[in-house]
This record gives structure tokens, C-alpha cells and sequence, in this order.
């Protein structure tokens, strides 16, 4: 069916563009304006060049992947490398989130939210890579 066709070789695209867009978003926030995400998340970085360059640092590998997993989305052959990227920052960033909540407490509403899009969107990358994977419908064979 050629709908079914479609879907197979455009969803994993396109959930890599989403994720990667996001992700994007997020690097190129921490990494060019820190004070700024930091103050969204209650957190005052004025005049601390430390923890500045301590947000930038994960900022620039936020925003180096997501360029590679928007390349992926043009280079198919790499949208299964691109998939299997994004599931493990997303849901390493929003595991290591829950931990938080299990020693240290619960963090600001805007943080647990960004722990719940976080898991969800790595567990929609990490399924999209097993059904790519268990379906032989990798899209770098189009």
C-alpha cells in the first residue's frame, strides 16, 4: 500500500526533524544566551563566569547533535544513527532528571514539564529506531 509505503520511509524523518528542531532550540538557548535559560528556570547566573561556562558547555553539545540530527534527516542513510542519537540525549537528559527528583526533590513546574517532553520525546526516537529496526524499513535503502 502505498500510503503505508510513505509512512514507512517519512515518519522516522520526520520524527528526527521534530527532535532535532527542538533540540536546536534548546543548545542554541543554553549555549548564546545562558543568563536568559537559566533565569527561565529560576536559576541567577549574572556575574558568574563558572557556571556560565558550566551551561554553555552542554549547550554546545546540545546544539553540535542537533545539527548532525537535522543533517540525518537529509543524508538518510543516517536517520537510524540520527533516531538512536536523540533517544539517548532525550531520555538521558530527562532520566537524569527523575533521578534529581529521587535525591534531591521536586524541581519548578517548567523543569518536571521539560522532564516529561523530555522522556517522551526520547521514548517516540527510541521506538522509532526498534520499529525502523524490526520492520527493514531503514530508510537509508530509499
Amino acid at each position: 500500500r502505498m500510503e503505508d509505503s510513505g509512512m514507512k520511509q517519512y515518519f522516522p524523518r520526520m520524527t528526527l526533524a521534530v527532535s532535532g528542531i527542538l533540540l536546536l532550540f534548546i543548545g542554541g538557548s543554553v549555549l548564546f544566551n545562558p543568563v536568559g535559560f537559566a533565569a527561565a528556570n529560576g536559576v541567577d547566573l549574572e556575574a558568574l563566569p563558572n557556571a556560565l561556562s558550566e551551561y554553555r558547555a552542554p549547550g554546545g553539545m546540545l546544539f553540535a547533535s542537533a545539527v548532525l540530527m537535522l543533517l540525518a534527516t537529509v543524508q538518510t542513510r543516517f536517520v537510524k544513527s540520527g533516531l538512536s542519537l536523540a533517544a539517548l540525549i532525550y531520555l538521558s537528559y530527562g532520566g537524569a532528571r527523575m533521578l534529581g527528583v529521587l535525591f534531591d526533590g521536586m524541581p519548578s513546574a517548567t523543569l518536571t514539564q521539560a522532564m516529561f517532553i523530555e522522556l517522551l520525546v526520547g521514548a517516540i526516537c527510541l521506538a522509532t529506531v526498534l520499529w525502523v529496526q524490526h520492520l527493514g524499513t531503514d530508510p537509508s535503502t530509499r
